[in-house]
């Protein structure tokens, strides 16, 4: 019987493949419906022996209760993005500039929503989102329900994989279709759709929904040389890859390439926002490195945006964080890219000033990225009798004196205690990519703040769950909640208290790369400036901003007040050892290990000093060699390139 059954699992999983990965099916539906029921017959008559591979596990049925975070091994980066052929230039510049003979390849920018697989022994393990590129949240059992995705990899294979997870327009069409017979809202876009979609806690909605995906990456260590190769080998083992790209070594091919494909951009079954270039030779890719944001050896071209004339009704004027201060246009209704806008940023005064805008004015309206509404320029032929726009010369929150400095377009506000300013920082610190403090948001920030509870982060942590209960909308236990919250978030390495400072140029990577560097927020409060320019991706911009806000008065005093209500101080992360006995050196795993899991191996190389990267190059001082090394040791051998074994690295 067990036989039976697996023989009748391989055989549709392999006839899925063909249908939704290869797009080539050897059977009729009822062919396979009829084998899906027999297979259904024999779970039902035997539980004991279903198999974690079986195509029934993608129908769904369990209820989640949320989703946990999850840690990738193998951090996702963002994209540079680019908007003309000139920044294209520039990109092929740079790469030429070290290798001349560079070859890129092209590819579909899919606009869905980023995921990562990880496979253990062959076996789908952890289904992941991007999330902040470091902590994502495990939404495995959702991601299973998408049925182009391999549960099972056809050689037990270990790796890490990465790709887009997107609505298909047939499917948001029906989905649409179904809400509105419903009476229930639609969906603005298929994008918004897969995103709704993926943070459903009900699989089976997951599974009727009809998602798909493209992979485009493996991310753990792979014995390919080119990305056009990791591509192929994606697709050999049953993901689902976009056939539609493009290799050479040309930027005019390339622009042609881009060209083509926005004019075919309709036409297609899934939506796209541009073409990502990539440096082909992975190699190569791993000299360029990164900076703190972004590959070097990568960048997105994203297609110029949908346009479409509104008139501007009125204009409001906005404090953020830092205190500048923002206008933002009120719009009559208009569609654009899927979704109804009504505002849309006006970007700084020197833009208003250098387009001319004025109130009543009908302008060109677009989405910056496919994401955010501007105001692009005015229509000068339907301008009637408008007047220059009156800008504010006082905070319109404080009432104090707007600055502009001569080398900012912006207007600004300098008072400390500004109530936009704390509340927007407040709002900050909560975030989920800082201390995230889950359930202080906006609101609840603009509650705690109003009722004089906080004048600043610190006063967070002198918060009791009786304070939340004097608040509309609280009871106990949403009190307690988020009281045990604030809690919590004093455990969180140091990093993410620094980047919920607010600190001007200093993202979530930097405060990483930075308190990897000083481990104690006191540490860098005294550091040099010349120190923190000379971490490798900062650089002076970072390093004057932080010299500078840490001699700001008050900056250390906030310091020892969040210290002394427990507040951690610390870097948690992996920190590289006294010794540092591979400090600087750049080193390659390659094979299997015995003793020793590949993450295991990678967090003791880092605690030695090293740098751990996925393939050899002449950069590479070193490679760990376990059994069944392949092209990466031949590589190495044929460098020159110091060779180690496992017993050698444990010995360390």
């Amino acid at each position: 019987m067990n036989e039976q059954m697996k023989a009748l699992v391989d055989q549709l999983n392999r006839y899925a493949m063909e249908y939704y990965t290869q797009d080539n099916p050897s059977v009729s539906d009822a062919e396979y419906d009829q084998l899906y029921r027999q297979l259904v017959e024999l779970e039902t008559a035997h539980p004991e022996l279903v198999l974690p591979d079986s195509p029934t596990h993608r129908v769904g049925g369990l209820v989640l209760e949320g989703f946990v975070k999850y840690e990738h091994e193998y951090p996702l980066f963002s994209l540079q993005d680019a908007f003309s052929r000139q920044e294209l230039d520039e990109f092929d510049r740079r790469v030429k500039a070290e290798f001349p003979s560079a070859s890129y390849l092209a590819e579909l920018k899919i606009d869905g929503l980023s995921i990562s697989l990880t496979y253990v022994d062959g076996q789908l393990m952890v289904g992941a989102t991007r999330g902040d590129g470091t902590i994502g949240e495990n939404i495995t059992e959702n991601l299973k329900r998408i049925k182009d995705i391999p549960l099972t990899l056809p050689a037990g294979q270990t790796l890490t994989v990465r790709g887009e997870a997107y609505l298909p327009r047939a499917s948001f069409d029906r989905i649409n279709l179904e809400r509105l017979e419903n009476g229930e809202a639609e969906f603005a876009n298929p994008r918004n759709a897969a995103a709704g979609t993926l943070r459903q806690l009900d699989t089976a909605v997951v599974a009727k929904r009809g998602l798909a995906t493209f992979l485009y990456q493996e991310a753990s260590p792979t014995q390919r040389e080119t990305q056009e190769q990791v591509l192929e080998e994606l697709s050999q083992l049953g993901f689902s890859v976009n056939k539609t790209r493009l290799v050479t070594s040309s930027m005019d091919e390339i622009w042609d390439f881009i060209t083509h494909i926005q004019d075919q951009r309709l036409s297609l079954p899934y939506d796209i926002d541009g073409i990502v270039i990539k440096v082909n030779n992975l190699a190569m890719q791993e000299e360029l490195g990164f900076t703190v944001k972004a590959p070097r050896w990568a960048v997105a071209y994203k297609f110029p945006a949908e346009e479409k004339e509104a008139q501007i009704l009125s204009v409001d004027w906005t404090v953020g964080r830092t205190g500048v201060v923002t206008p933002t246009a009120n719009l009559t209704p208009v569609q654009l890219a899927g979704t109804t806008v009504s505002r849309a940023t006006l970007h700084n005064v020197d833009y208003i000033a250098e387009k001319d805008i004025r109130i009543g004015d009908t302008v060109i309206v677009y989405k910056a990225g496919d994401i955010i509404p501007a105001v692009l320029r005015v229509v000068e032929d339907k301008r009637q009798d408008q007047v220059p726009m009156l800008i504010p010369t006082t905070c319109p929150s404080c009432a104090s004196e707007l600055i502009h400095f001569e080398d900012e377009v912006a207007l600004r506000c300098i008072n400390p205690q500004c109530p936009s300013l704390i509340q927007r920082s407040l709002e900050h610190f909560a975030s989920r990519d800082a201390m995230n403090i889950t359930g202080l948001g906006p609101s609840v920030v603009e509650k705690v703040y109003r009722a004089g509870l906080v004048k600043d982060v610190a006063d967070i942590y002198r918060l009791e769950a009786a304070d939340f209960l004097q608040l509309e909308g609280f009871k106990e236990k949403s009190a307690d909640k988020l009281y045990q919250a604030i809690q919590a978030s004093k455990a969180n390495s140091a990093e993410k208290l620094l980047f919920g400072l607010g600190i001007r140029h200093v993202g979530s990577k930097a405060s990483r790369l930075l308190l990897e560097k000083f481990e104690t927020l006191q540490a860098l409060s005294q550091a040099a400036e010349e120190d923190i320019a000379g971490i490798d991706g900062l650089g002076t911009v970072i390093a004057n901003s932080l010299v500078a806000y840490f001699e700001r008065s008050g900056a250390r005093e906030l310091l020892d007040e969040l210290a002394n209500y427990g507040v951690n101080l610390t870097y948690l992360g992996q920190r590289v050892q006294a010794d540092a006995a591979l400090s600087g050196k750049t080193v390659v795993l390659t094979g299997k290990l015995e003793k020793l899991s590949r993450n295991e191996a990678k967090e003791k190389l880092l605690s030695l000093g090293a740098k751990v990267t996925g393939s050899v190059s002449k950069k590479t001082d070193l490679v760990i060699a376990g059994t069944d090394a392949g092209s990466k040791l031949e590589k190495a051998q044929s460098l020159g390139i110091d060779i180690r074994d496992e017993a050698w690295l444990d010995s360390l």
